[in-house]
Formats: C-alpha cells, structure tokens, sequence
C-alpha cells in the first residue's frame, strides 16, 4: 500500500503565497514552502517541477483570486462600474503587494489572465461600448496598475492624500472615456 500523501498542491500554492507576502519573492523557495507545509524538499517535485512552475502556481493563484473579487464587485453593479473594479484592484494590490507584483510577471498565465480580465472588459464594453472596449480596459487597466505600482514602492513623495489621487486620477480618466 502506498504511503499517504502529506501535502497537496492547493497546501504548496498557499504556503507559497504566505511566503510571498511575508519575505518577499527572493525567499519563495521550494525549500522554504517544504518547511512551510511540512514535508522535505524533493517531495514537492511530485507537485510542482520547479521554482518557476511555483511562481506561476502562485502568480495564477493570485490572478484567480483578483478575477474572482473583481466578477463579485460586478455583480453588485450589474458588471458596469469601473469606479467599483478600481477600488477592488486597489484593495487587493494593497492587501496582497507581492502577488500583485508577480502577477504582471512574463510566466503569469495568460488564460488566468484572460479569465481575471472579464469583469474590465464587460464594464468597458458598458462604458464605451463593444468596438471599443479593450482599448478602454487596457487603458483603465494599464494606469490602475502603474498607479498602484508607484504607491507601492513609495514613489509618490510629494505630499498630499494618494487615495485622493487615485480617485481623482480615475475620474478623470472616466471622464476622457465617455466624453
């Protein structure tokens, strides 16, 4: 009779994600996720071939995540209030800083990609109508995620309320979509 497993790869993503955030990327090893989930090193290489297939686990975990907060802040507007998606996306970036850096990494899976961007291109379609609306998305979606890229690695210096920015940064890009 075979042994019992003693991790799973839900256990190895979420101990990965946990390191992530608590140390940061360099610290994300397969040695540090075995210590976290309790087993030794080689028996991870049943689940995950290797450092870089973890970072995309991790990174395709965070984006499902995202897209899932993302479709349930839709739901509340009937999918059509970026004003809504913004403040979810921020939220999630400053709850999670780490994955949401990994997850604009080259490996971050696209069809986990694809999946996260539904609720964006729904709202842009509902904003600026269908012939247009990746344009929108990728707009909105390119200057949320340098905004908060910035505000978290401290760059805004200047003074004053960055949320007030943001806000302020996102009316006005609603405001050139619809005009």
């Amino acid at each position: 009779m075979p042994a019992p497993e003693r991790t799973s790869t839900e256990a190895i993503v979420a101990a990965g994600r946990a390191i992530l955030e608590e140390s940061g990327p360099a610290s994300l090893t397969m040695q540090a996720v075995a210590t976290r989930v309790g087993v030794r090193a080689p028996s991870l290489y049943k689940r995950v071939r290797d450092r870089d297939a973890l970072l995309t686990a991790v990174a395709e975990a965070a984006i499902d995540e995202l897209g899932s907060r993302l479709d349930r802040s839709g739901t509340d507007t009937a999918g059509t209030d970026l004003t809504s998606l913004a403040e979810v996306y921020r939220a999630f970036a400053h709850e999670h800083p780490e994955s949401f850096r990994l997850m604009f990494m080259a490996s971050a899976p696209v069809d986990a990609l694809h999946r996260a961007s539904e609720p964006v291109l729904r709202a842009s379609a509902a904003l600026v109508g269908e012939a247009d609306a990746l344009d929108a998305a990728r707009l909105f979606t390119a200057w949320a995620t340098g905004f908060l890229q910035m505000e978290l690695s401290g760059a805004f210096r200047l003074g004053g309320d960055v949320g007030q920015a943001f806000d302020y940064g996102l009316r006005r890009l609603l405001a050139g979509l619809t005009a």
